[in-house]
């Protein structure tokens, strides 16, 4: 009875498990869509510019110049309502810095929770989430790493450091978990480290360090952007983007005035016509969808089978018991219970099997989660939690009272019609 009963629990915990990670991850890709009709980027898989210039999963595509992206990003474009640069590849600890525009903040309807938002070159705004788990306060610094790992050798402690100026009310989306500031500080940094590296090899920079005139960058300030000659980066943050068609952006979030045969024409003509690569969300988020639900369909169906064959274990179990208990069955009829009392007395000892099962199905699913949410966290940043309740869950119930009843039905029936004479004559 008990191998029935760990089944049983295995079976509902596995379908309850599937129930509330899809759900949550539904939640998190249905949220952090945000408005978003298109994703321009680089050539590559457009899952990947998805998913890493809006759901920040994912390694960057590549960058795209702002001399190409100049179409999209000028005011007054017919189609375009807003379009949001996105400038990736730095982090701080496993944290990504966003280096974009305020206009990214009304995508997501997110509110200055405290402070402001950025304005100066290497100001950041950081997410609420962020800001909890890495105890950051309005006024603090700190080096950003380059990439998405947390790794002592690669962060900028030669750039300036970053400074935070704003915290965000939590949204819920995405944005929650991002460190955003101007692109100006995204080509700051990576400027001054090439600029520092180049020195290192140059005769002038040992030059320099001959005649004491050597930076020390133990005295860069919180908040300051600086090369290696300790002046200021030459990206003032009062001039636009379009003011520097050299320089790299690494994608676009565009959202258009109204979806009309131009506006929905215009992924085809970016990608045949350009060297940049456009990709809508709801079209690669549903393939996504369909690519995950085959593994977790497989996956449902063993959670199925096991419940089945559980629900037939309890079935022998009940069946096997009554032999065992035929004579006591026989003692309460003597006694006054009636065929129809033995009957309730085995449906409800199947039933009970079944709640038991279920009880502990759940506490297993709701426990794995809370255990696969700290795994998810540590990767992909994402919050989940094992703490959230769906009413599929009651669906799952009573799927289990059902196969609790329809175990116990054949030994109910069995127990009802027992032989009172001949039973208690065997002994």
């Amino acid at each position: 009875m008990a191998l029935s009963l760990v089944l049983f629990a295995l079976g509902v915990g596995l379908i309850s498990l599937l129930f509330l990670l899809n759900q949550q991850l539904q939640d998190k890709f249905d949220k952090n869509l945000a408005g978003i009709d298109l994703v321009v980027g680089a050539k590559g898989s457009p899952l990947q510019l998805i998913l890493s210039s809006m759901y920040h999963i994912d390694a960057p595509t590549g960058n795209i110049s702002i001399e190409e992206a100049t179409p999209f990003l000028r005011p007054g474009h017919p189609l375009i309502k807003t379009a949001v640069p996105l400038s990736l590849g730095d982090s701080h600890k496993g944290y990504r810095i966003v280096g974009t525009t305020p206009d990214i903040l009304g995508l997501y309807e997110a509110k200055i929770g405290e402070g402001q938002i950025w304005k100066a070159t290497m100001e950041t705004t950081i997410g609420a989430v962020l800001a909890e788990d890495l105890k950051l306060k309005v006024g603090d610094s700190f080096y950003s790493s380059h990439g998405f790992i947390r790794d002592d050798n690669l962060i900028h402690d030669d750039a300036g450091a970053f400074k935070v100026v704003g915290i965000l009310k939590p949204t819920g989306s995405v944005i929650d978990q991002l460190i955003l500031t101007n692109t100006q500080s995204i080509w700051a940094v990576h400027e001054h480290g090439e600029e520092s590296h180049e020195g290192e090899e140059s005769q002038a920079a040992d030059l320099q360090h001959e005649a004491g005139e050597e930076h020390d960058h133990e005295e860069v300030q919180p908040g300051e952007a600086v090369n290696e000659h300790g002046h200021d980066a030459p990206y003032p943050s009062d001039k636009p983007l379009l003011d520097y068609p050299e320089k790299d952006i690494t994608s676009i979030l565009i959202q258009f005035k109204g979806r009309n045969f131009q506006a929905l024409n215009m992924q085809r003509g970016i990608n045949e016509n350009t060297d940049m690569q456009a990709a809508t969300p709801a079209i690669e988020i549903n393939r996504l969808y369909a690519l995950m639900g085959t593994g977790t369909k497989a996956l449902r169906w063993l959670a199925i089978i096991i419940v089945v064959v559980s629900g037939l274990s309890i079935f022998i179990s009940l069946y096997s018991s009554l032999r065992d208990r035929r004579y006591e069955l026989a003692l309460m009829r003597v006694m006054g219970a009636s065929p129809a009392r033995l009957f309730v007395l085995i449906i409800m000892e199947g039933l009970l099997l079944a709640v038991l099962g279920y009880v502990l199905g759940i506490a297993l699913s709701h426990g794995g989660m809370e255990i696969l949410a700290e795994q998810m966290k540590e990767s992909y940043r994402y919050t989940f939690s094992g703490w959230v309740f769906l009413k599929e869950e009651l669906y799952l119930l009573a799927g289990a009272l059902g196969i609790g009843f329809v175990a116990a039905i054949l030994p109910a029936i069995q127990a009802s019609r027992t032989d009172i004479s001949t039973t208690l004559a065997e002994g």
